[in-house]
């Protein structure tokens, strides 16, 4: 939040708290210097200070900082300031008619004032109440009740004044005994460490009933003194503790005030007040009736309850001290269980209470969700330390680049959450721009800069959603961005999650295909150029689905990728291939010496990636040299377990050949890093070579043919369609190529009838 924000904001939440402020000396002013007998000028500052508190927590009740259980308990504040305004007005028409104590219309807001704020109450614990927790409280409160009955009822209600009617000291006696119950029932909330609402602010309001009892004490003494104090001082100094809590709160949600640490509890004293209140009581009434033996019995009962009074506070003393510290603990666990550990971030469960809470409670919502591209390279490259020293960087800007009421979180990996309060798609798609442009900017780890991508997901929370569900659609959106090239985002439209449901569909019927043998492969001749001779083969997989049909390879072969079954799939194309090699060369003396089979980087790091290619060489009487495994440049630069696999293969003598050869963004620098034998250039190189417009196209082809004859590597061209870039790819020294023209993927009996020592017709 800006400096500039922060101090507009400060000014408005206080302004309440100023006007109460205002109210108090305005009436301590009137009662100093002022007319005292004009008491209707006197009084206006409680009905002027009960609504600035009215208005201070409703402002509270708004905040978008608080859960839904804080808002509700404010509310019923601003309730209760409405409630007190009217006692307000009620106290000062009394006065001015000259009515004794405490007037009926005055007595019954005031009631329901005290109603609203013990309502409230419910809101206050941050755990589910049990019936032992309830069953406490209204023990507590049942022995200051009946306490303060007899206190109000004998001491008080007889020592009025005359002249007061009866009902308005029965009125006036209910509002004392509620005074009394509020500041138990506040007054232990305070010194909880298990509650919602800051205890500092609990505190305060359980002075305002505090100074309630005085008022109602006052207003039954009848006197014109406790009526001035009462109508002008009273209330604009509950109103003042009101605005006061109000404000506090509103500072301890945005972060500027430290909540409290209760120290210890009023309730707990007003309990043992009770006790003696009520021991004097019996003693002063049965004095009135009995003998000096009756009078010593009934003080020797109560000096022995005094003593076991006495002994059991101490005992409550160590078990309230044994709670606070098991409470402090349990709110620690809580706030263990929903941060992340090592950037201090919220973490998953975390993120989705907030997202939950706002769902709850109404409000607008959206979530980005973050996953650093291509981050397990980083961590392969730097190790897991230095890795983490730059999730935590990443952290730390998601954080500082977070709006008001934004929030940043941890999901675990790579992949973060920012929760923001809009339901605006064109907001959402904004912030998901900042998002990445943070992201973006280089972070330093290991004395090594690195520059970050991030793929990010938006989800705009519908009306009805849950926040597993919003969740989930942001995890989708976020791999349709992944899906789109990377580095950018994606907003979640209904579409993509019909589209994920057919991925997962598709995927459950490629594990039974696989299982079930309805994949089969066709293998693409390759040619050698020069002399027209059949050179190799590349073994394609293809899907006959007994009701879809076939299955193109570019549907179900990503769906396998994301699913984990590449690697079935794969493990079943490689022995395949094999075994099929192994019966030409049985059937052929011409046969061709290998088999091209692709290979996933899903499958490259399998760590029994290696032995398993052995295995299957070994099992269909093959040798390494008989094998070549294409990979794309993708795959060779995720990782050092990749390239140790690679590394391993080659040195077994299997040959590998680099797929789709130029359309990567660092071709030039795996030459030198990478065992390469075979570069295969790509189609998108090959299409249009012929009518020699593209002079760019033309200048890659031929310095991949250059490169790999200086290189000694054997270079094929992939995708040719037309005789005119056979004989142009030719020239340029390509001695090997592939293509529609020359031959289509063929079953294997075809593809073995093609293995003849005459060249094929086709390629001249």
């Amino acid at each position: 939040m800006k400096t500039g924000e922060s101090t507009s904001r400060d000014r408005t939440g206080a302004l309440p708290v100023l006007v109460a402020v205002l109210a108090v000396l305005g009436a301590t002013a009137w009662m100093s210097w002022g007319d005292t007998g004009d008491l209707a000028v006197g009084s206006l500052g409680g009905p002027v200070a009960a609504l600035a508190a009215a208005v201070g927590t409703y402002r509270v009740s708004r905040s978008p900082r608080a859960d839904p259980q804080v808002r509700g308990f404010w509310r019923l504040w601003a309730y209760s300031s409405g409630f007190l305004a009217l006692c307000a007005v009620g106290a000062t028409v009394g006065a001015v008619r000259g009515h004794p104590g405490m007037p009926v219309y005055e007595a019954v807001p005031a009631l329901f004032c005290l109603s609203a704020a013990g309502l409230a109450f419910r809101h206050v614990a941050l755990t589910r109440r049990t019936l032992s927790d309830w069953a406490r409280l209204l023990l507590d409160g049942a022995a200051v009740a009946i306490a303060g009955a007899l206190l109000f009822g004998y001491a008080v209600v007889n020592l009025a004044p005359p002249g007061t009617p009866l009902p308005d000291r029965w009125a006036a006696g209910a509002v004392g005994v509620g005074c009394l119950l509020g500041m138990v029932v506040f007054g232990k909330a305070a010194v909880s460490p298990g509650t919602r609402v800051d205890p500092g602010a609990l505190g305060i309001l359980a002075l305002s009933l505090l100074i309630g009892l005085i008022e109602v004490m006052l207003m039954l003494s009848g006197t014109r003194l406790s009526a001035v104090l009462v109508t002008a001082l009273g209330y604009p100094l509950i109103a003042l503790a009101f605005c006061t809590a109000a404000y506090r709160q509103a500072r301890v949600l945005d972060g500027r005030t430290a909540p409290a640490r209760p120290r210890w509890s009023l309730a707990d004293w007003l309990q043992y007040l009770a006790v003696a209140c009520t021991a004097g009581l019996v003693i002063t009434v049965s004095a009135q009736d009995l003998g000096l033996r009756g009078r010593a019995v009934i003080a020797g009962a109560v000096l022995i309850a005094a003593i076991i009074v006495a002994r059991q506070l101490l005992s409550l003393r160590e078990n309230r001290l044994a709670l606070i510290d098991i409470r402090h603990r349990q709110a620690e666990l809580r706030r263990l269980a929903l941060s992340d550990s090592l950037t201090g971030l919220p973490n998953r469960t975390g993120f989705s209470v907030a997202l939950a809470e706002r769902l709850e409670a109404g409000l607008p919502a959206s979530a980005l969700l973050i996953d650093i591209d291509d981050f397990k390279m980083v961590n392969d490259t730097l190790g897991p330390a230095a890795a983490d020293q730059l999730l935590v960087q990443v952290a730390q800007r998601l954080q500082e680049s977070c709006g008001a009421d934004e929030s940043a979180a941890r999901l675990g990996g790579d992949e973060f959450a920012v929760l923001l309060p809009v339901d605006d798609p064109a907001a959402a798609e904004a912030a998901a721009t900042r998002v990445q442009r943070t992201v973006g900017r280089p972070v330093t780890s290991a004395d090594q800069q690195f520059l970050l991508h991030a793929s990010v997901g938006i989800a705009v929370a519908a009306p009805g959603e849950t926040a597993d569900e919003v969740l989930r659609n942001a995890d989708i959106a976020m791999y349709a961005a992944k899906e789109s090239g990377k580095a950018s985002w994606a907003r979640f439209e209904p579409r993509m999650r019909q589209d994920m449901t057919n991925h997962a569909r598709l995927a459950g019927e490629l594990h039974d295909g696989i299982a079930g043998g309805e994949l089969r492969l066709l293998y693409q001749p390759v040619y050698d150029l020069v002399t027209g001779r059949l050179h190799g083969a590349e073994a394609l997989v293809r899907w006959q689905h007994p009701s879809r049909g076939f299955v193109s390879p570019g549907e179900f072969i990503p769906v396998a990728e994301r699913s984990g079954l590449i690697v079935p799939l794969g493990a079943w194309v490689l022995r395949e291939a094999c075994t099929q090699l192994s019966r030409w060369r049985q059937a052929h003396p011409n046969a061709i010496e290998a088999v091209n089979v692709n290979v996933a980087v899903r499958q490259l790091r399998e760590a029994g990636f290696v032995d398993e290619v052995a295995a299957v060489l070994s099992d269909t009487g093959l040798m390494p040299n008989n094998l070549i495994l294409e990979v794309t440049e993708s795959s060779v630069v995720d990782g050092w377990q990749v390239r140790e696999t690679l590394q391993a293969l080659h040195e077994m003598g299997v040959r590998l050949a680099l797929d789709d050869f130029g359309t990567g963004q660092s071709s030039l620098s795996l030459l030198r890093a990478f065992p390469v034998d075979v570069l295969k250039l790509d189609k998108s190189f090959v299409d249009g070579i012929a009518d020699g417009e593209d002079r760019g196209r033309l200048a890659v082809a031929a310095a991949v043919a250059q490169l790999a004859e200086h290189l000694q590597l054997k270079a094929v061209a992939e995708g040719i369609e037309s005789q005119e870039q056979m004989d142009r790819l030719r020239d340029m020294g390509y001695r090997y190529g592939q293509g529609f023209y020359m031959a289509k993927p063929l079953p294997a009996d075809e593809c073995g009838a093609l293995m003849a020592p005459a060249p094929v017709d086709q390629v001249r």
